[in-house]
């Protein structure tokens, strides 16, 4: 069964794990990661590579004395999708165990609040059939969205709400793969942990520029979820007196005046006013758009971006205060006008913050960009390898049995 055929890689999480954050390593190398002795990770990798799960991958670079040898992942023994929602798509990839895409990202439009999980589950279902990758070759479906997701319950308190059962639980008996379920920013920072520009810092909060303002954090090395996957909330910080209704029912949250939501929003507003800008000249207008144009330098698109990272560097000077992280990194949609957002939520910092806090404070642009969200989806399956991948599998197993 499949289990069988798994049992080395869940078995030996640890090393799985290094080798599919690192791609390349030495035992040693291993060794310090895991804490473990070399001729015990030495032991592993044997039985990885009898397995056909490890492969030697010639010599190191040695300063003096035997060079030790290099291990990688076999990259198509099994493979992993991550499927990355925001509140208005559905995008889908597959990747292998050296964390390389073997897919094309699988793009559908869709409104979030009126998704149903029917429908979603078919479209996964017709994204992995037309792979051409068999089911007992995935280990895992990593799935990330926004909303209030538990992730200890395996549900979202705001979308694909499933009665009678949790999200986790529904899609993974229509699909048959194990499940895995997590915030869309919390998804963000842990890609930035593992891939990104916040792999070396103990204490970052991590800017999900989106559709909201989503918020990862990172606290003493560790991904930071709160008692129940909820922490991170930073968009519904009710900032302002504007009387504008947010999506979670309260009025004057941060979200209201700085996502790409209510940024498109002033656009149309604009333009229905006469601003002079190349946003008139498009029939549709969305915040890709307005990004895009910005990029080209039309001084309305500028001034929109400008205003709204402003107001989230409001927001992130009481961050600062609470929190003094190391650094702060801006990721996800809107990073990729990264360079935009710096001057006026620099401003906004100086204007807010105490000079010693901030002083302790970087700035930095990710270059994950729209793929942030697509790699944490696949690191949450590979954060679960072990015990709890292992059930996962058993009760699928058992429910194919039946």
């Amino acid at each position: 069964m499949f289990i069988d055929k798994i049992g080395f890689l869940v078995g030996h999480s640890e090393t799985v794990k290094c080798l599919y954050y690192n791609k390349v390593l030495t035992s040693a190398d291993i060794s310090s990661y895991t804490g473990r002795s070399i001729p015990h990770v030495i032991k592993v990798l044997n039985e990885l590579i009898k397995a056909g799960y490890v492969a030697e991958k010639g010599f190191a670079i040695s300063s003096g004395g035997r060079k030790p040898l290099n291990y990688s992942l076999v990259p198509d023994t099994h493979f992993i999708v991550s499927v990355a929602m925001d509140q208005f798509s559905v995008r889908m990839v597959i990747v292998d165990m050296n964390n390389s895409f073997v897919t094309e990202t699988k793009h559908y439009e869709s409104d979030l609040h009126f998704l149903q999980p029917q429908i979603f589950v078919k479209q996964l279902n017709d994204f992995i059939d037309s792979s051409g990758i068999s089911k007992n070759a995935i280990i895992g479906v990593g799935i990330t969205m926004p909303g209030f997701v538990d992730t200890l319950k395996g549900i979202n308190h705001s979308y694909l709400k499933i009665a009678g059962q949790t999200l986790v639980e529904y899609i993974q008996n229509a699909v048959f793969i194990p499940v895995f379920l997590d915030n869309d920013s919390t998804a963000i920072a842990l890609a930035e942990q593992k891939f990104g520009l916040a792999e070396a810092v103990k204490n970052v909060m991590v800017l999900n520029l989106g559709w909201g303002i989503g918020l990862g954090m990172i606290l003493n090395g560790q991904i930071f979820r709160g008692n129940n996957g909820l922490a991170g909330e930073f968009s519904h910080i009710p900032l302002f007196k504007n009387g504008k209704l947010c999506n979670c029912g309260k009025h004057g949250c941060l979200e209201t005046e700085a996502s790409l939501i209510a940024v498109t929003a002033t656009a149309k507003e604009g333009i229905r006013k006469g601003e002079t800008t190349s946003l008139s000249a498009y029939k549709e207008l969305d915040a890709d758009t307005i990004i895009a144009e910005a990029i080209k330098g039309d001084v309305f698109s500028v001034k929109l971006i400008s205003e709204a990272a402003y107001h989230v560097g409001e927001g992130l000077a009481i961050l600062i205060h609470l929190m003094n992280p190391a650094a702060i990194v801006l990721s996800g949609k809107g990073s990729i006008v990264g360079k935009l957002w710096l001057a006026p939520i620099q401003q906004a910092i100086n204007e807010h913050c105490i000079p010693r806090l901030t002083h302790y404070t970087e700035f930095i642009i990710s270059d994950l960009n729209v793929k942030a969200q697509l790699l944490g989806g696949a690191a949450l399956v590979v954060e679960h390898f072990g015990k709890i991948l292992e059930s996962k599998l058993n009760e699928i197993e058992e429910k194919i049995s039946a």
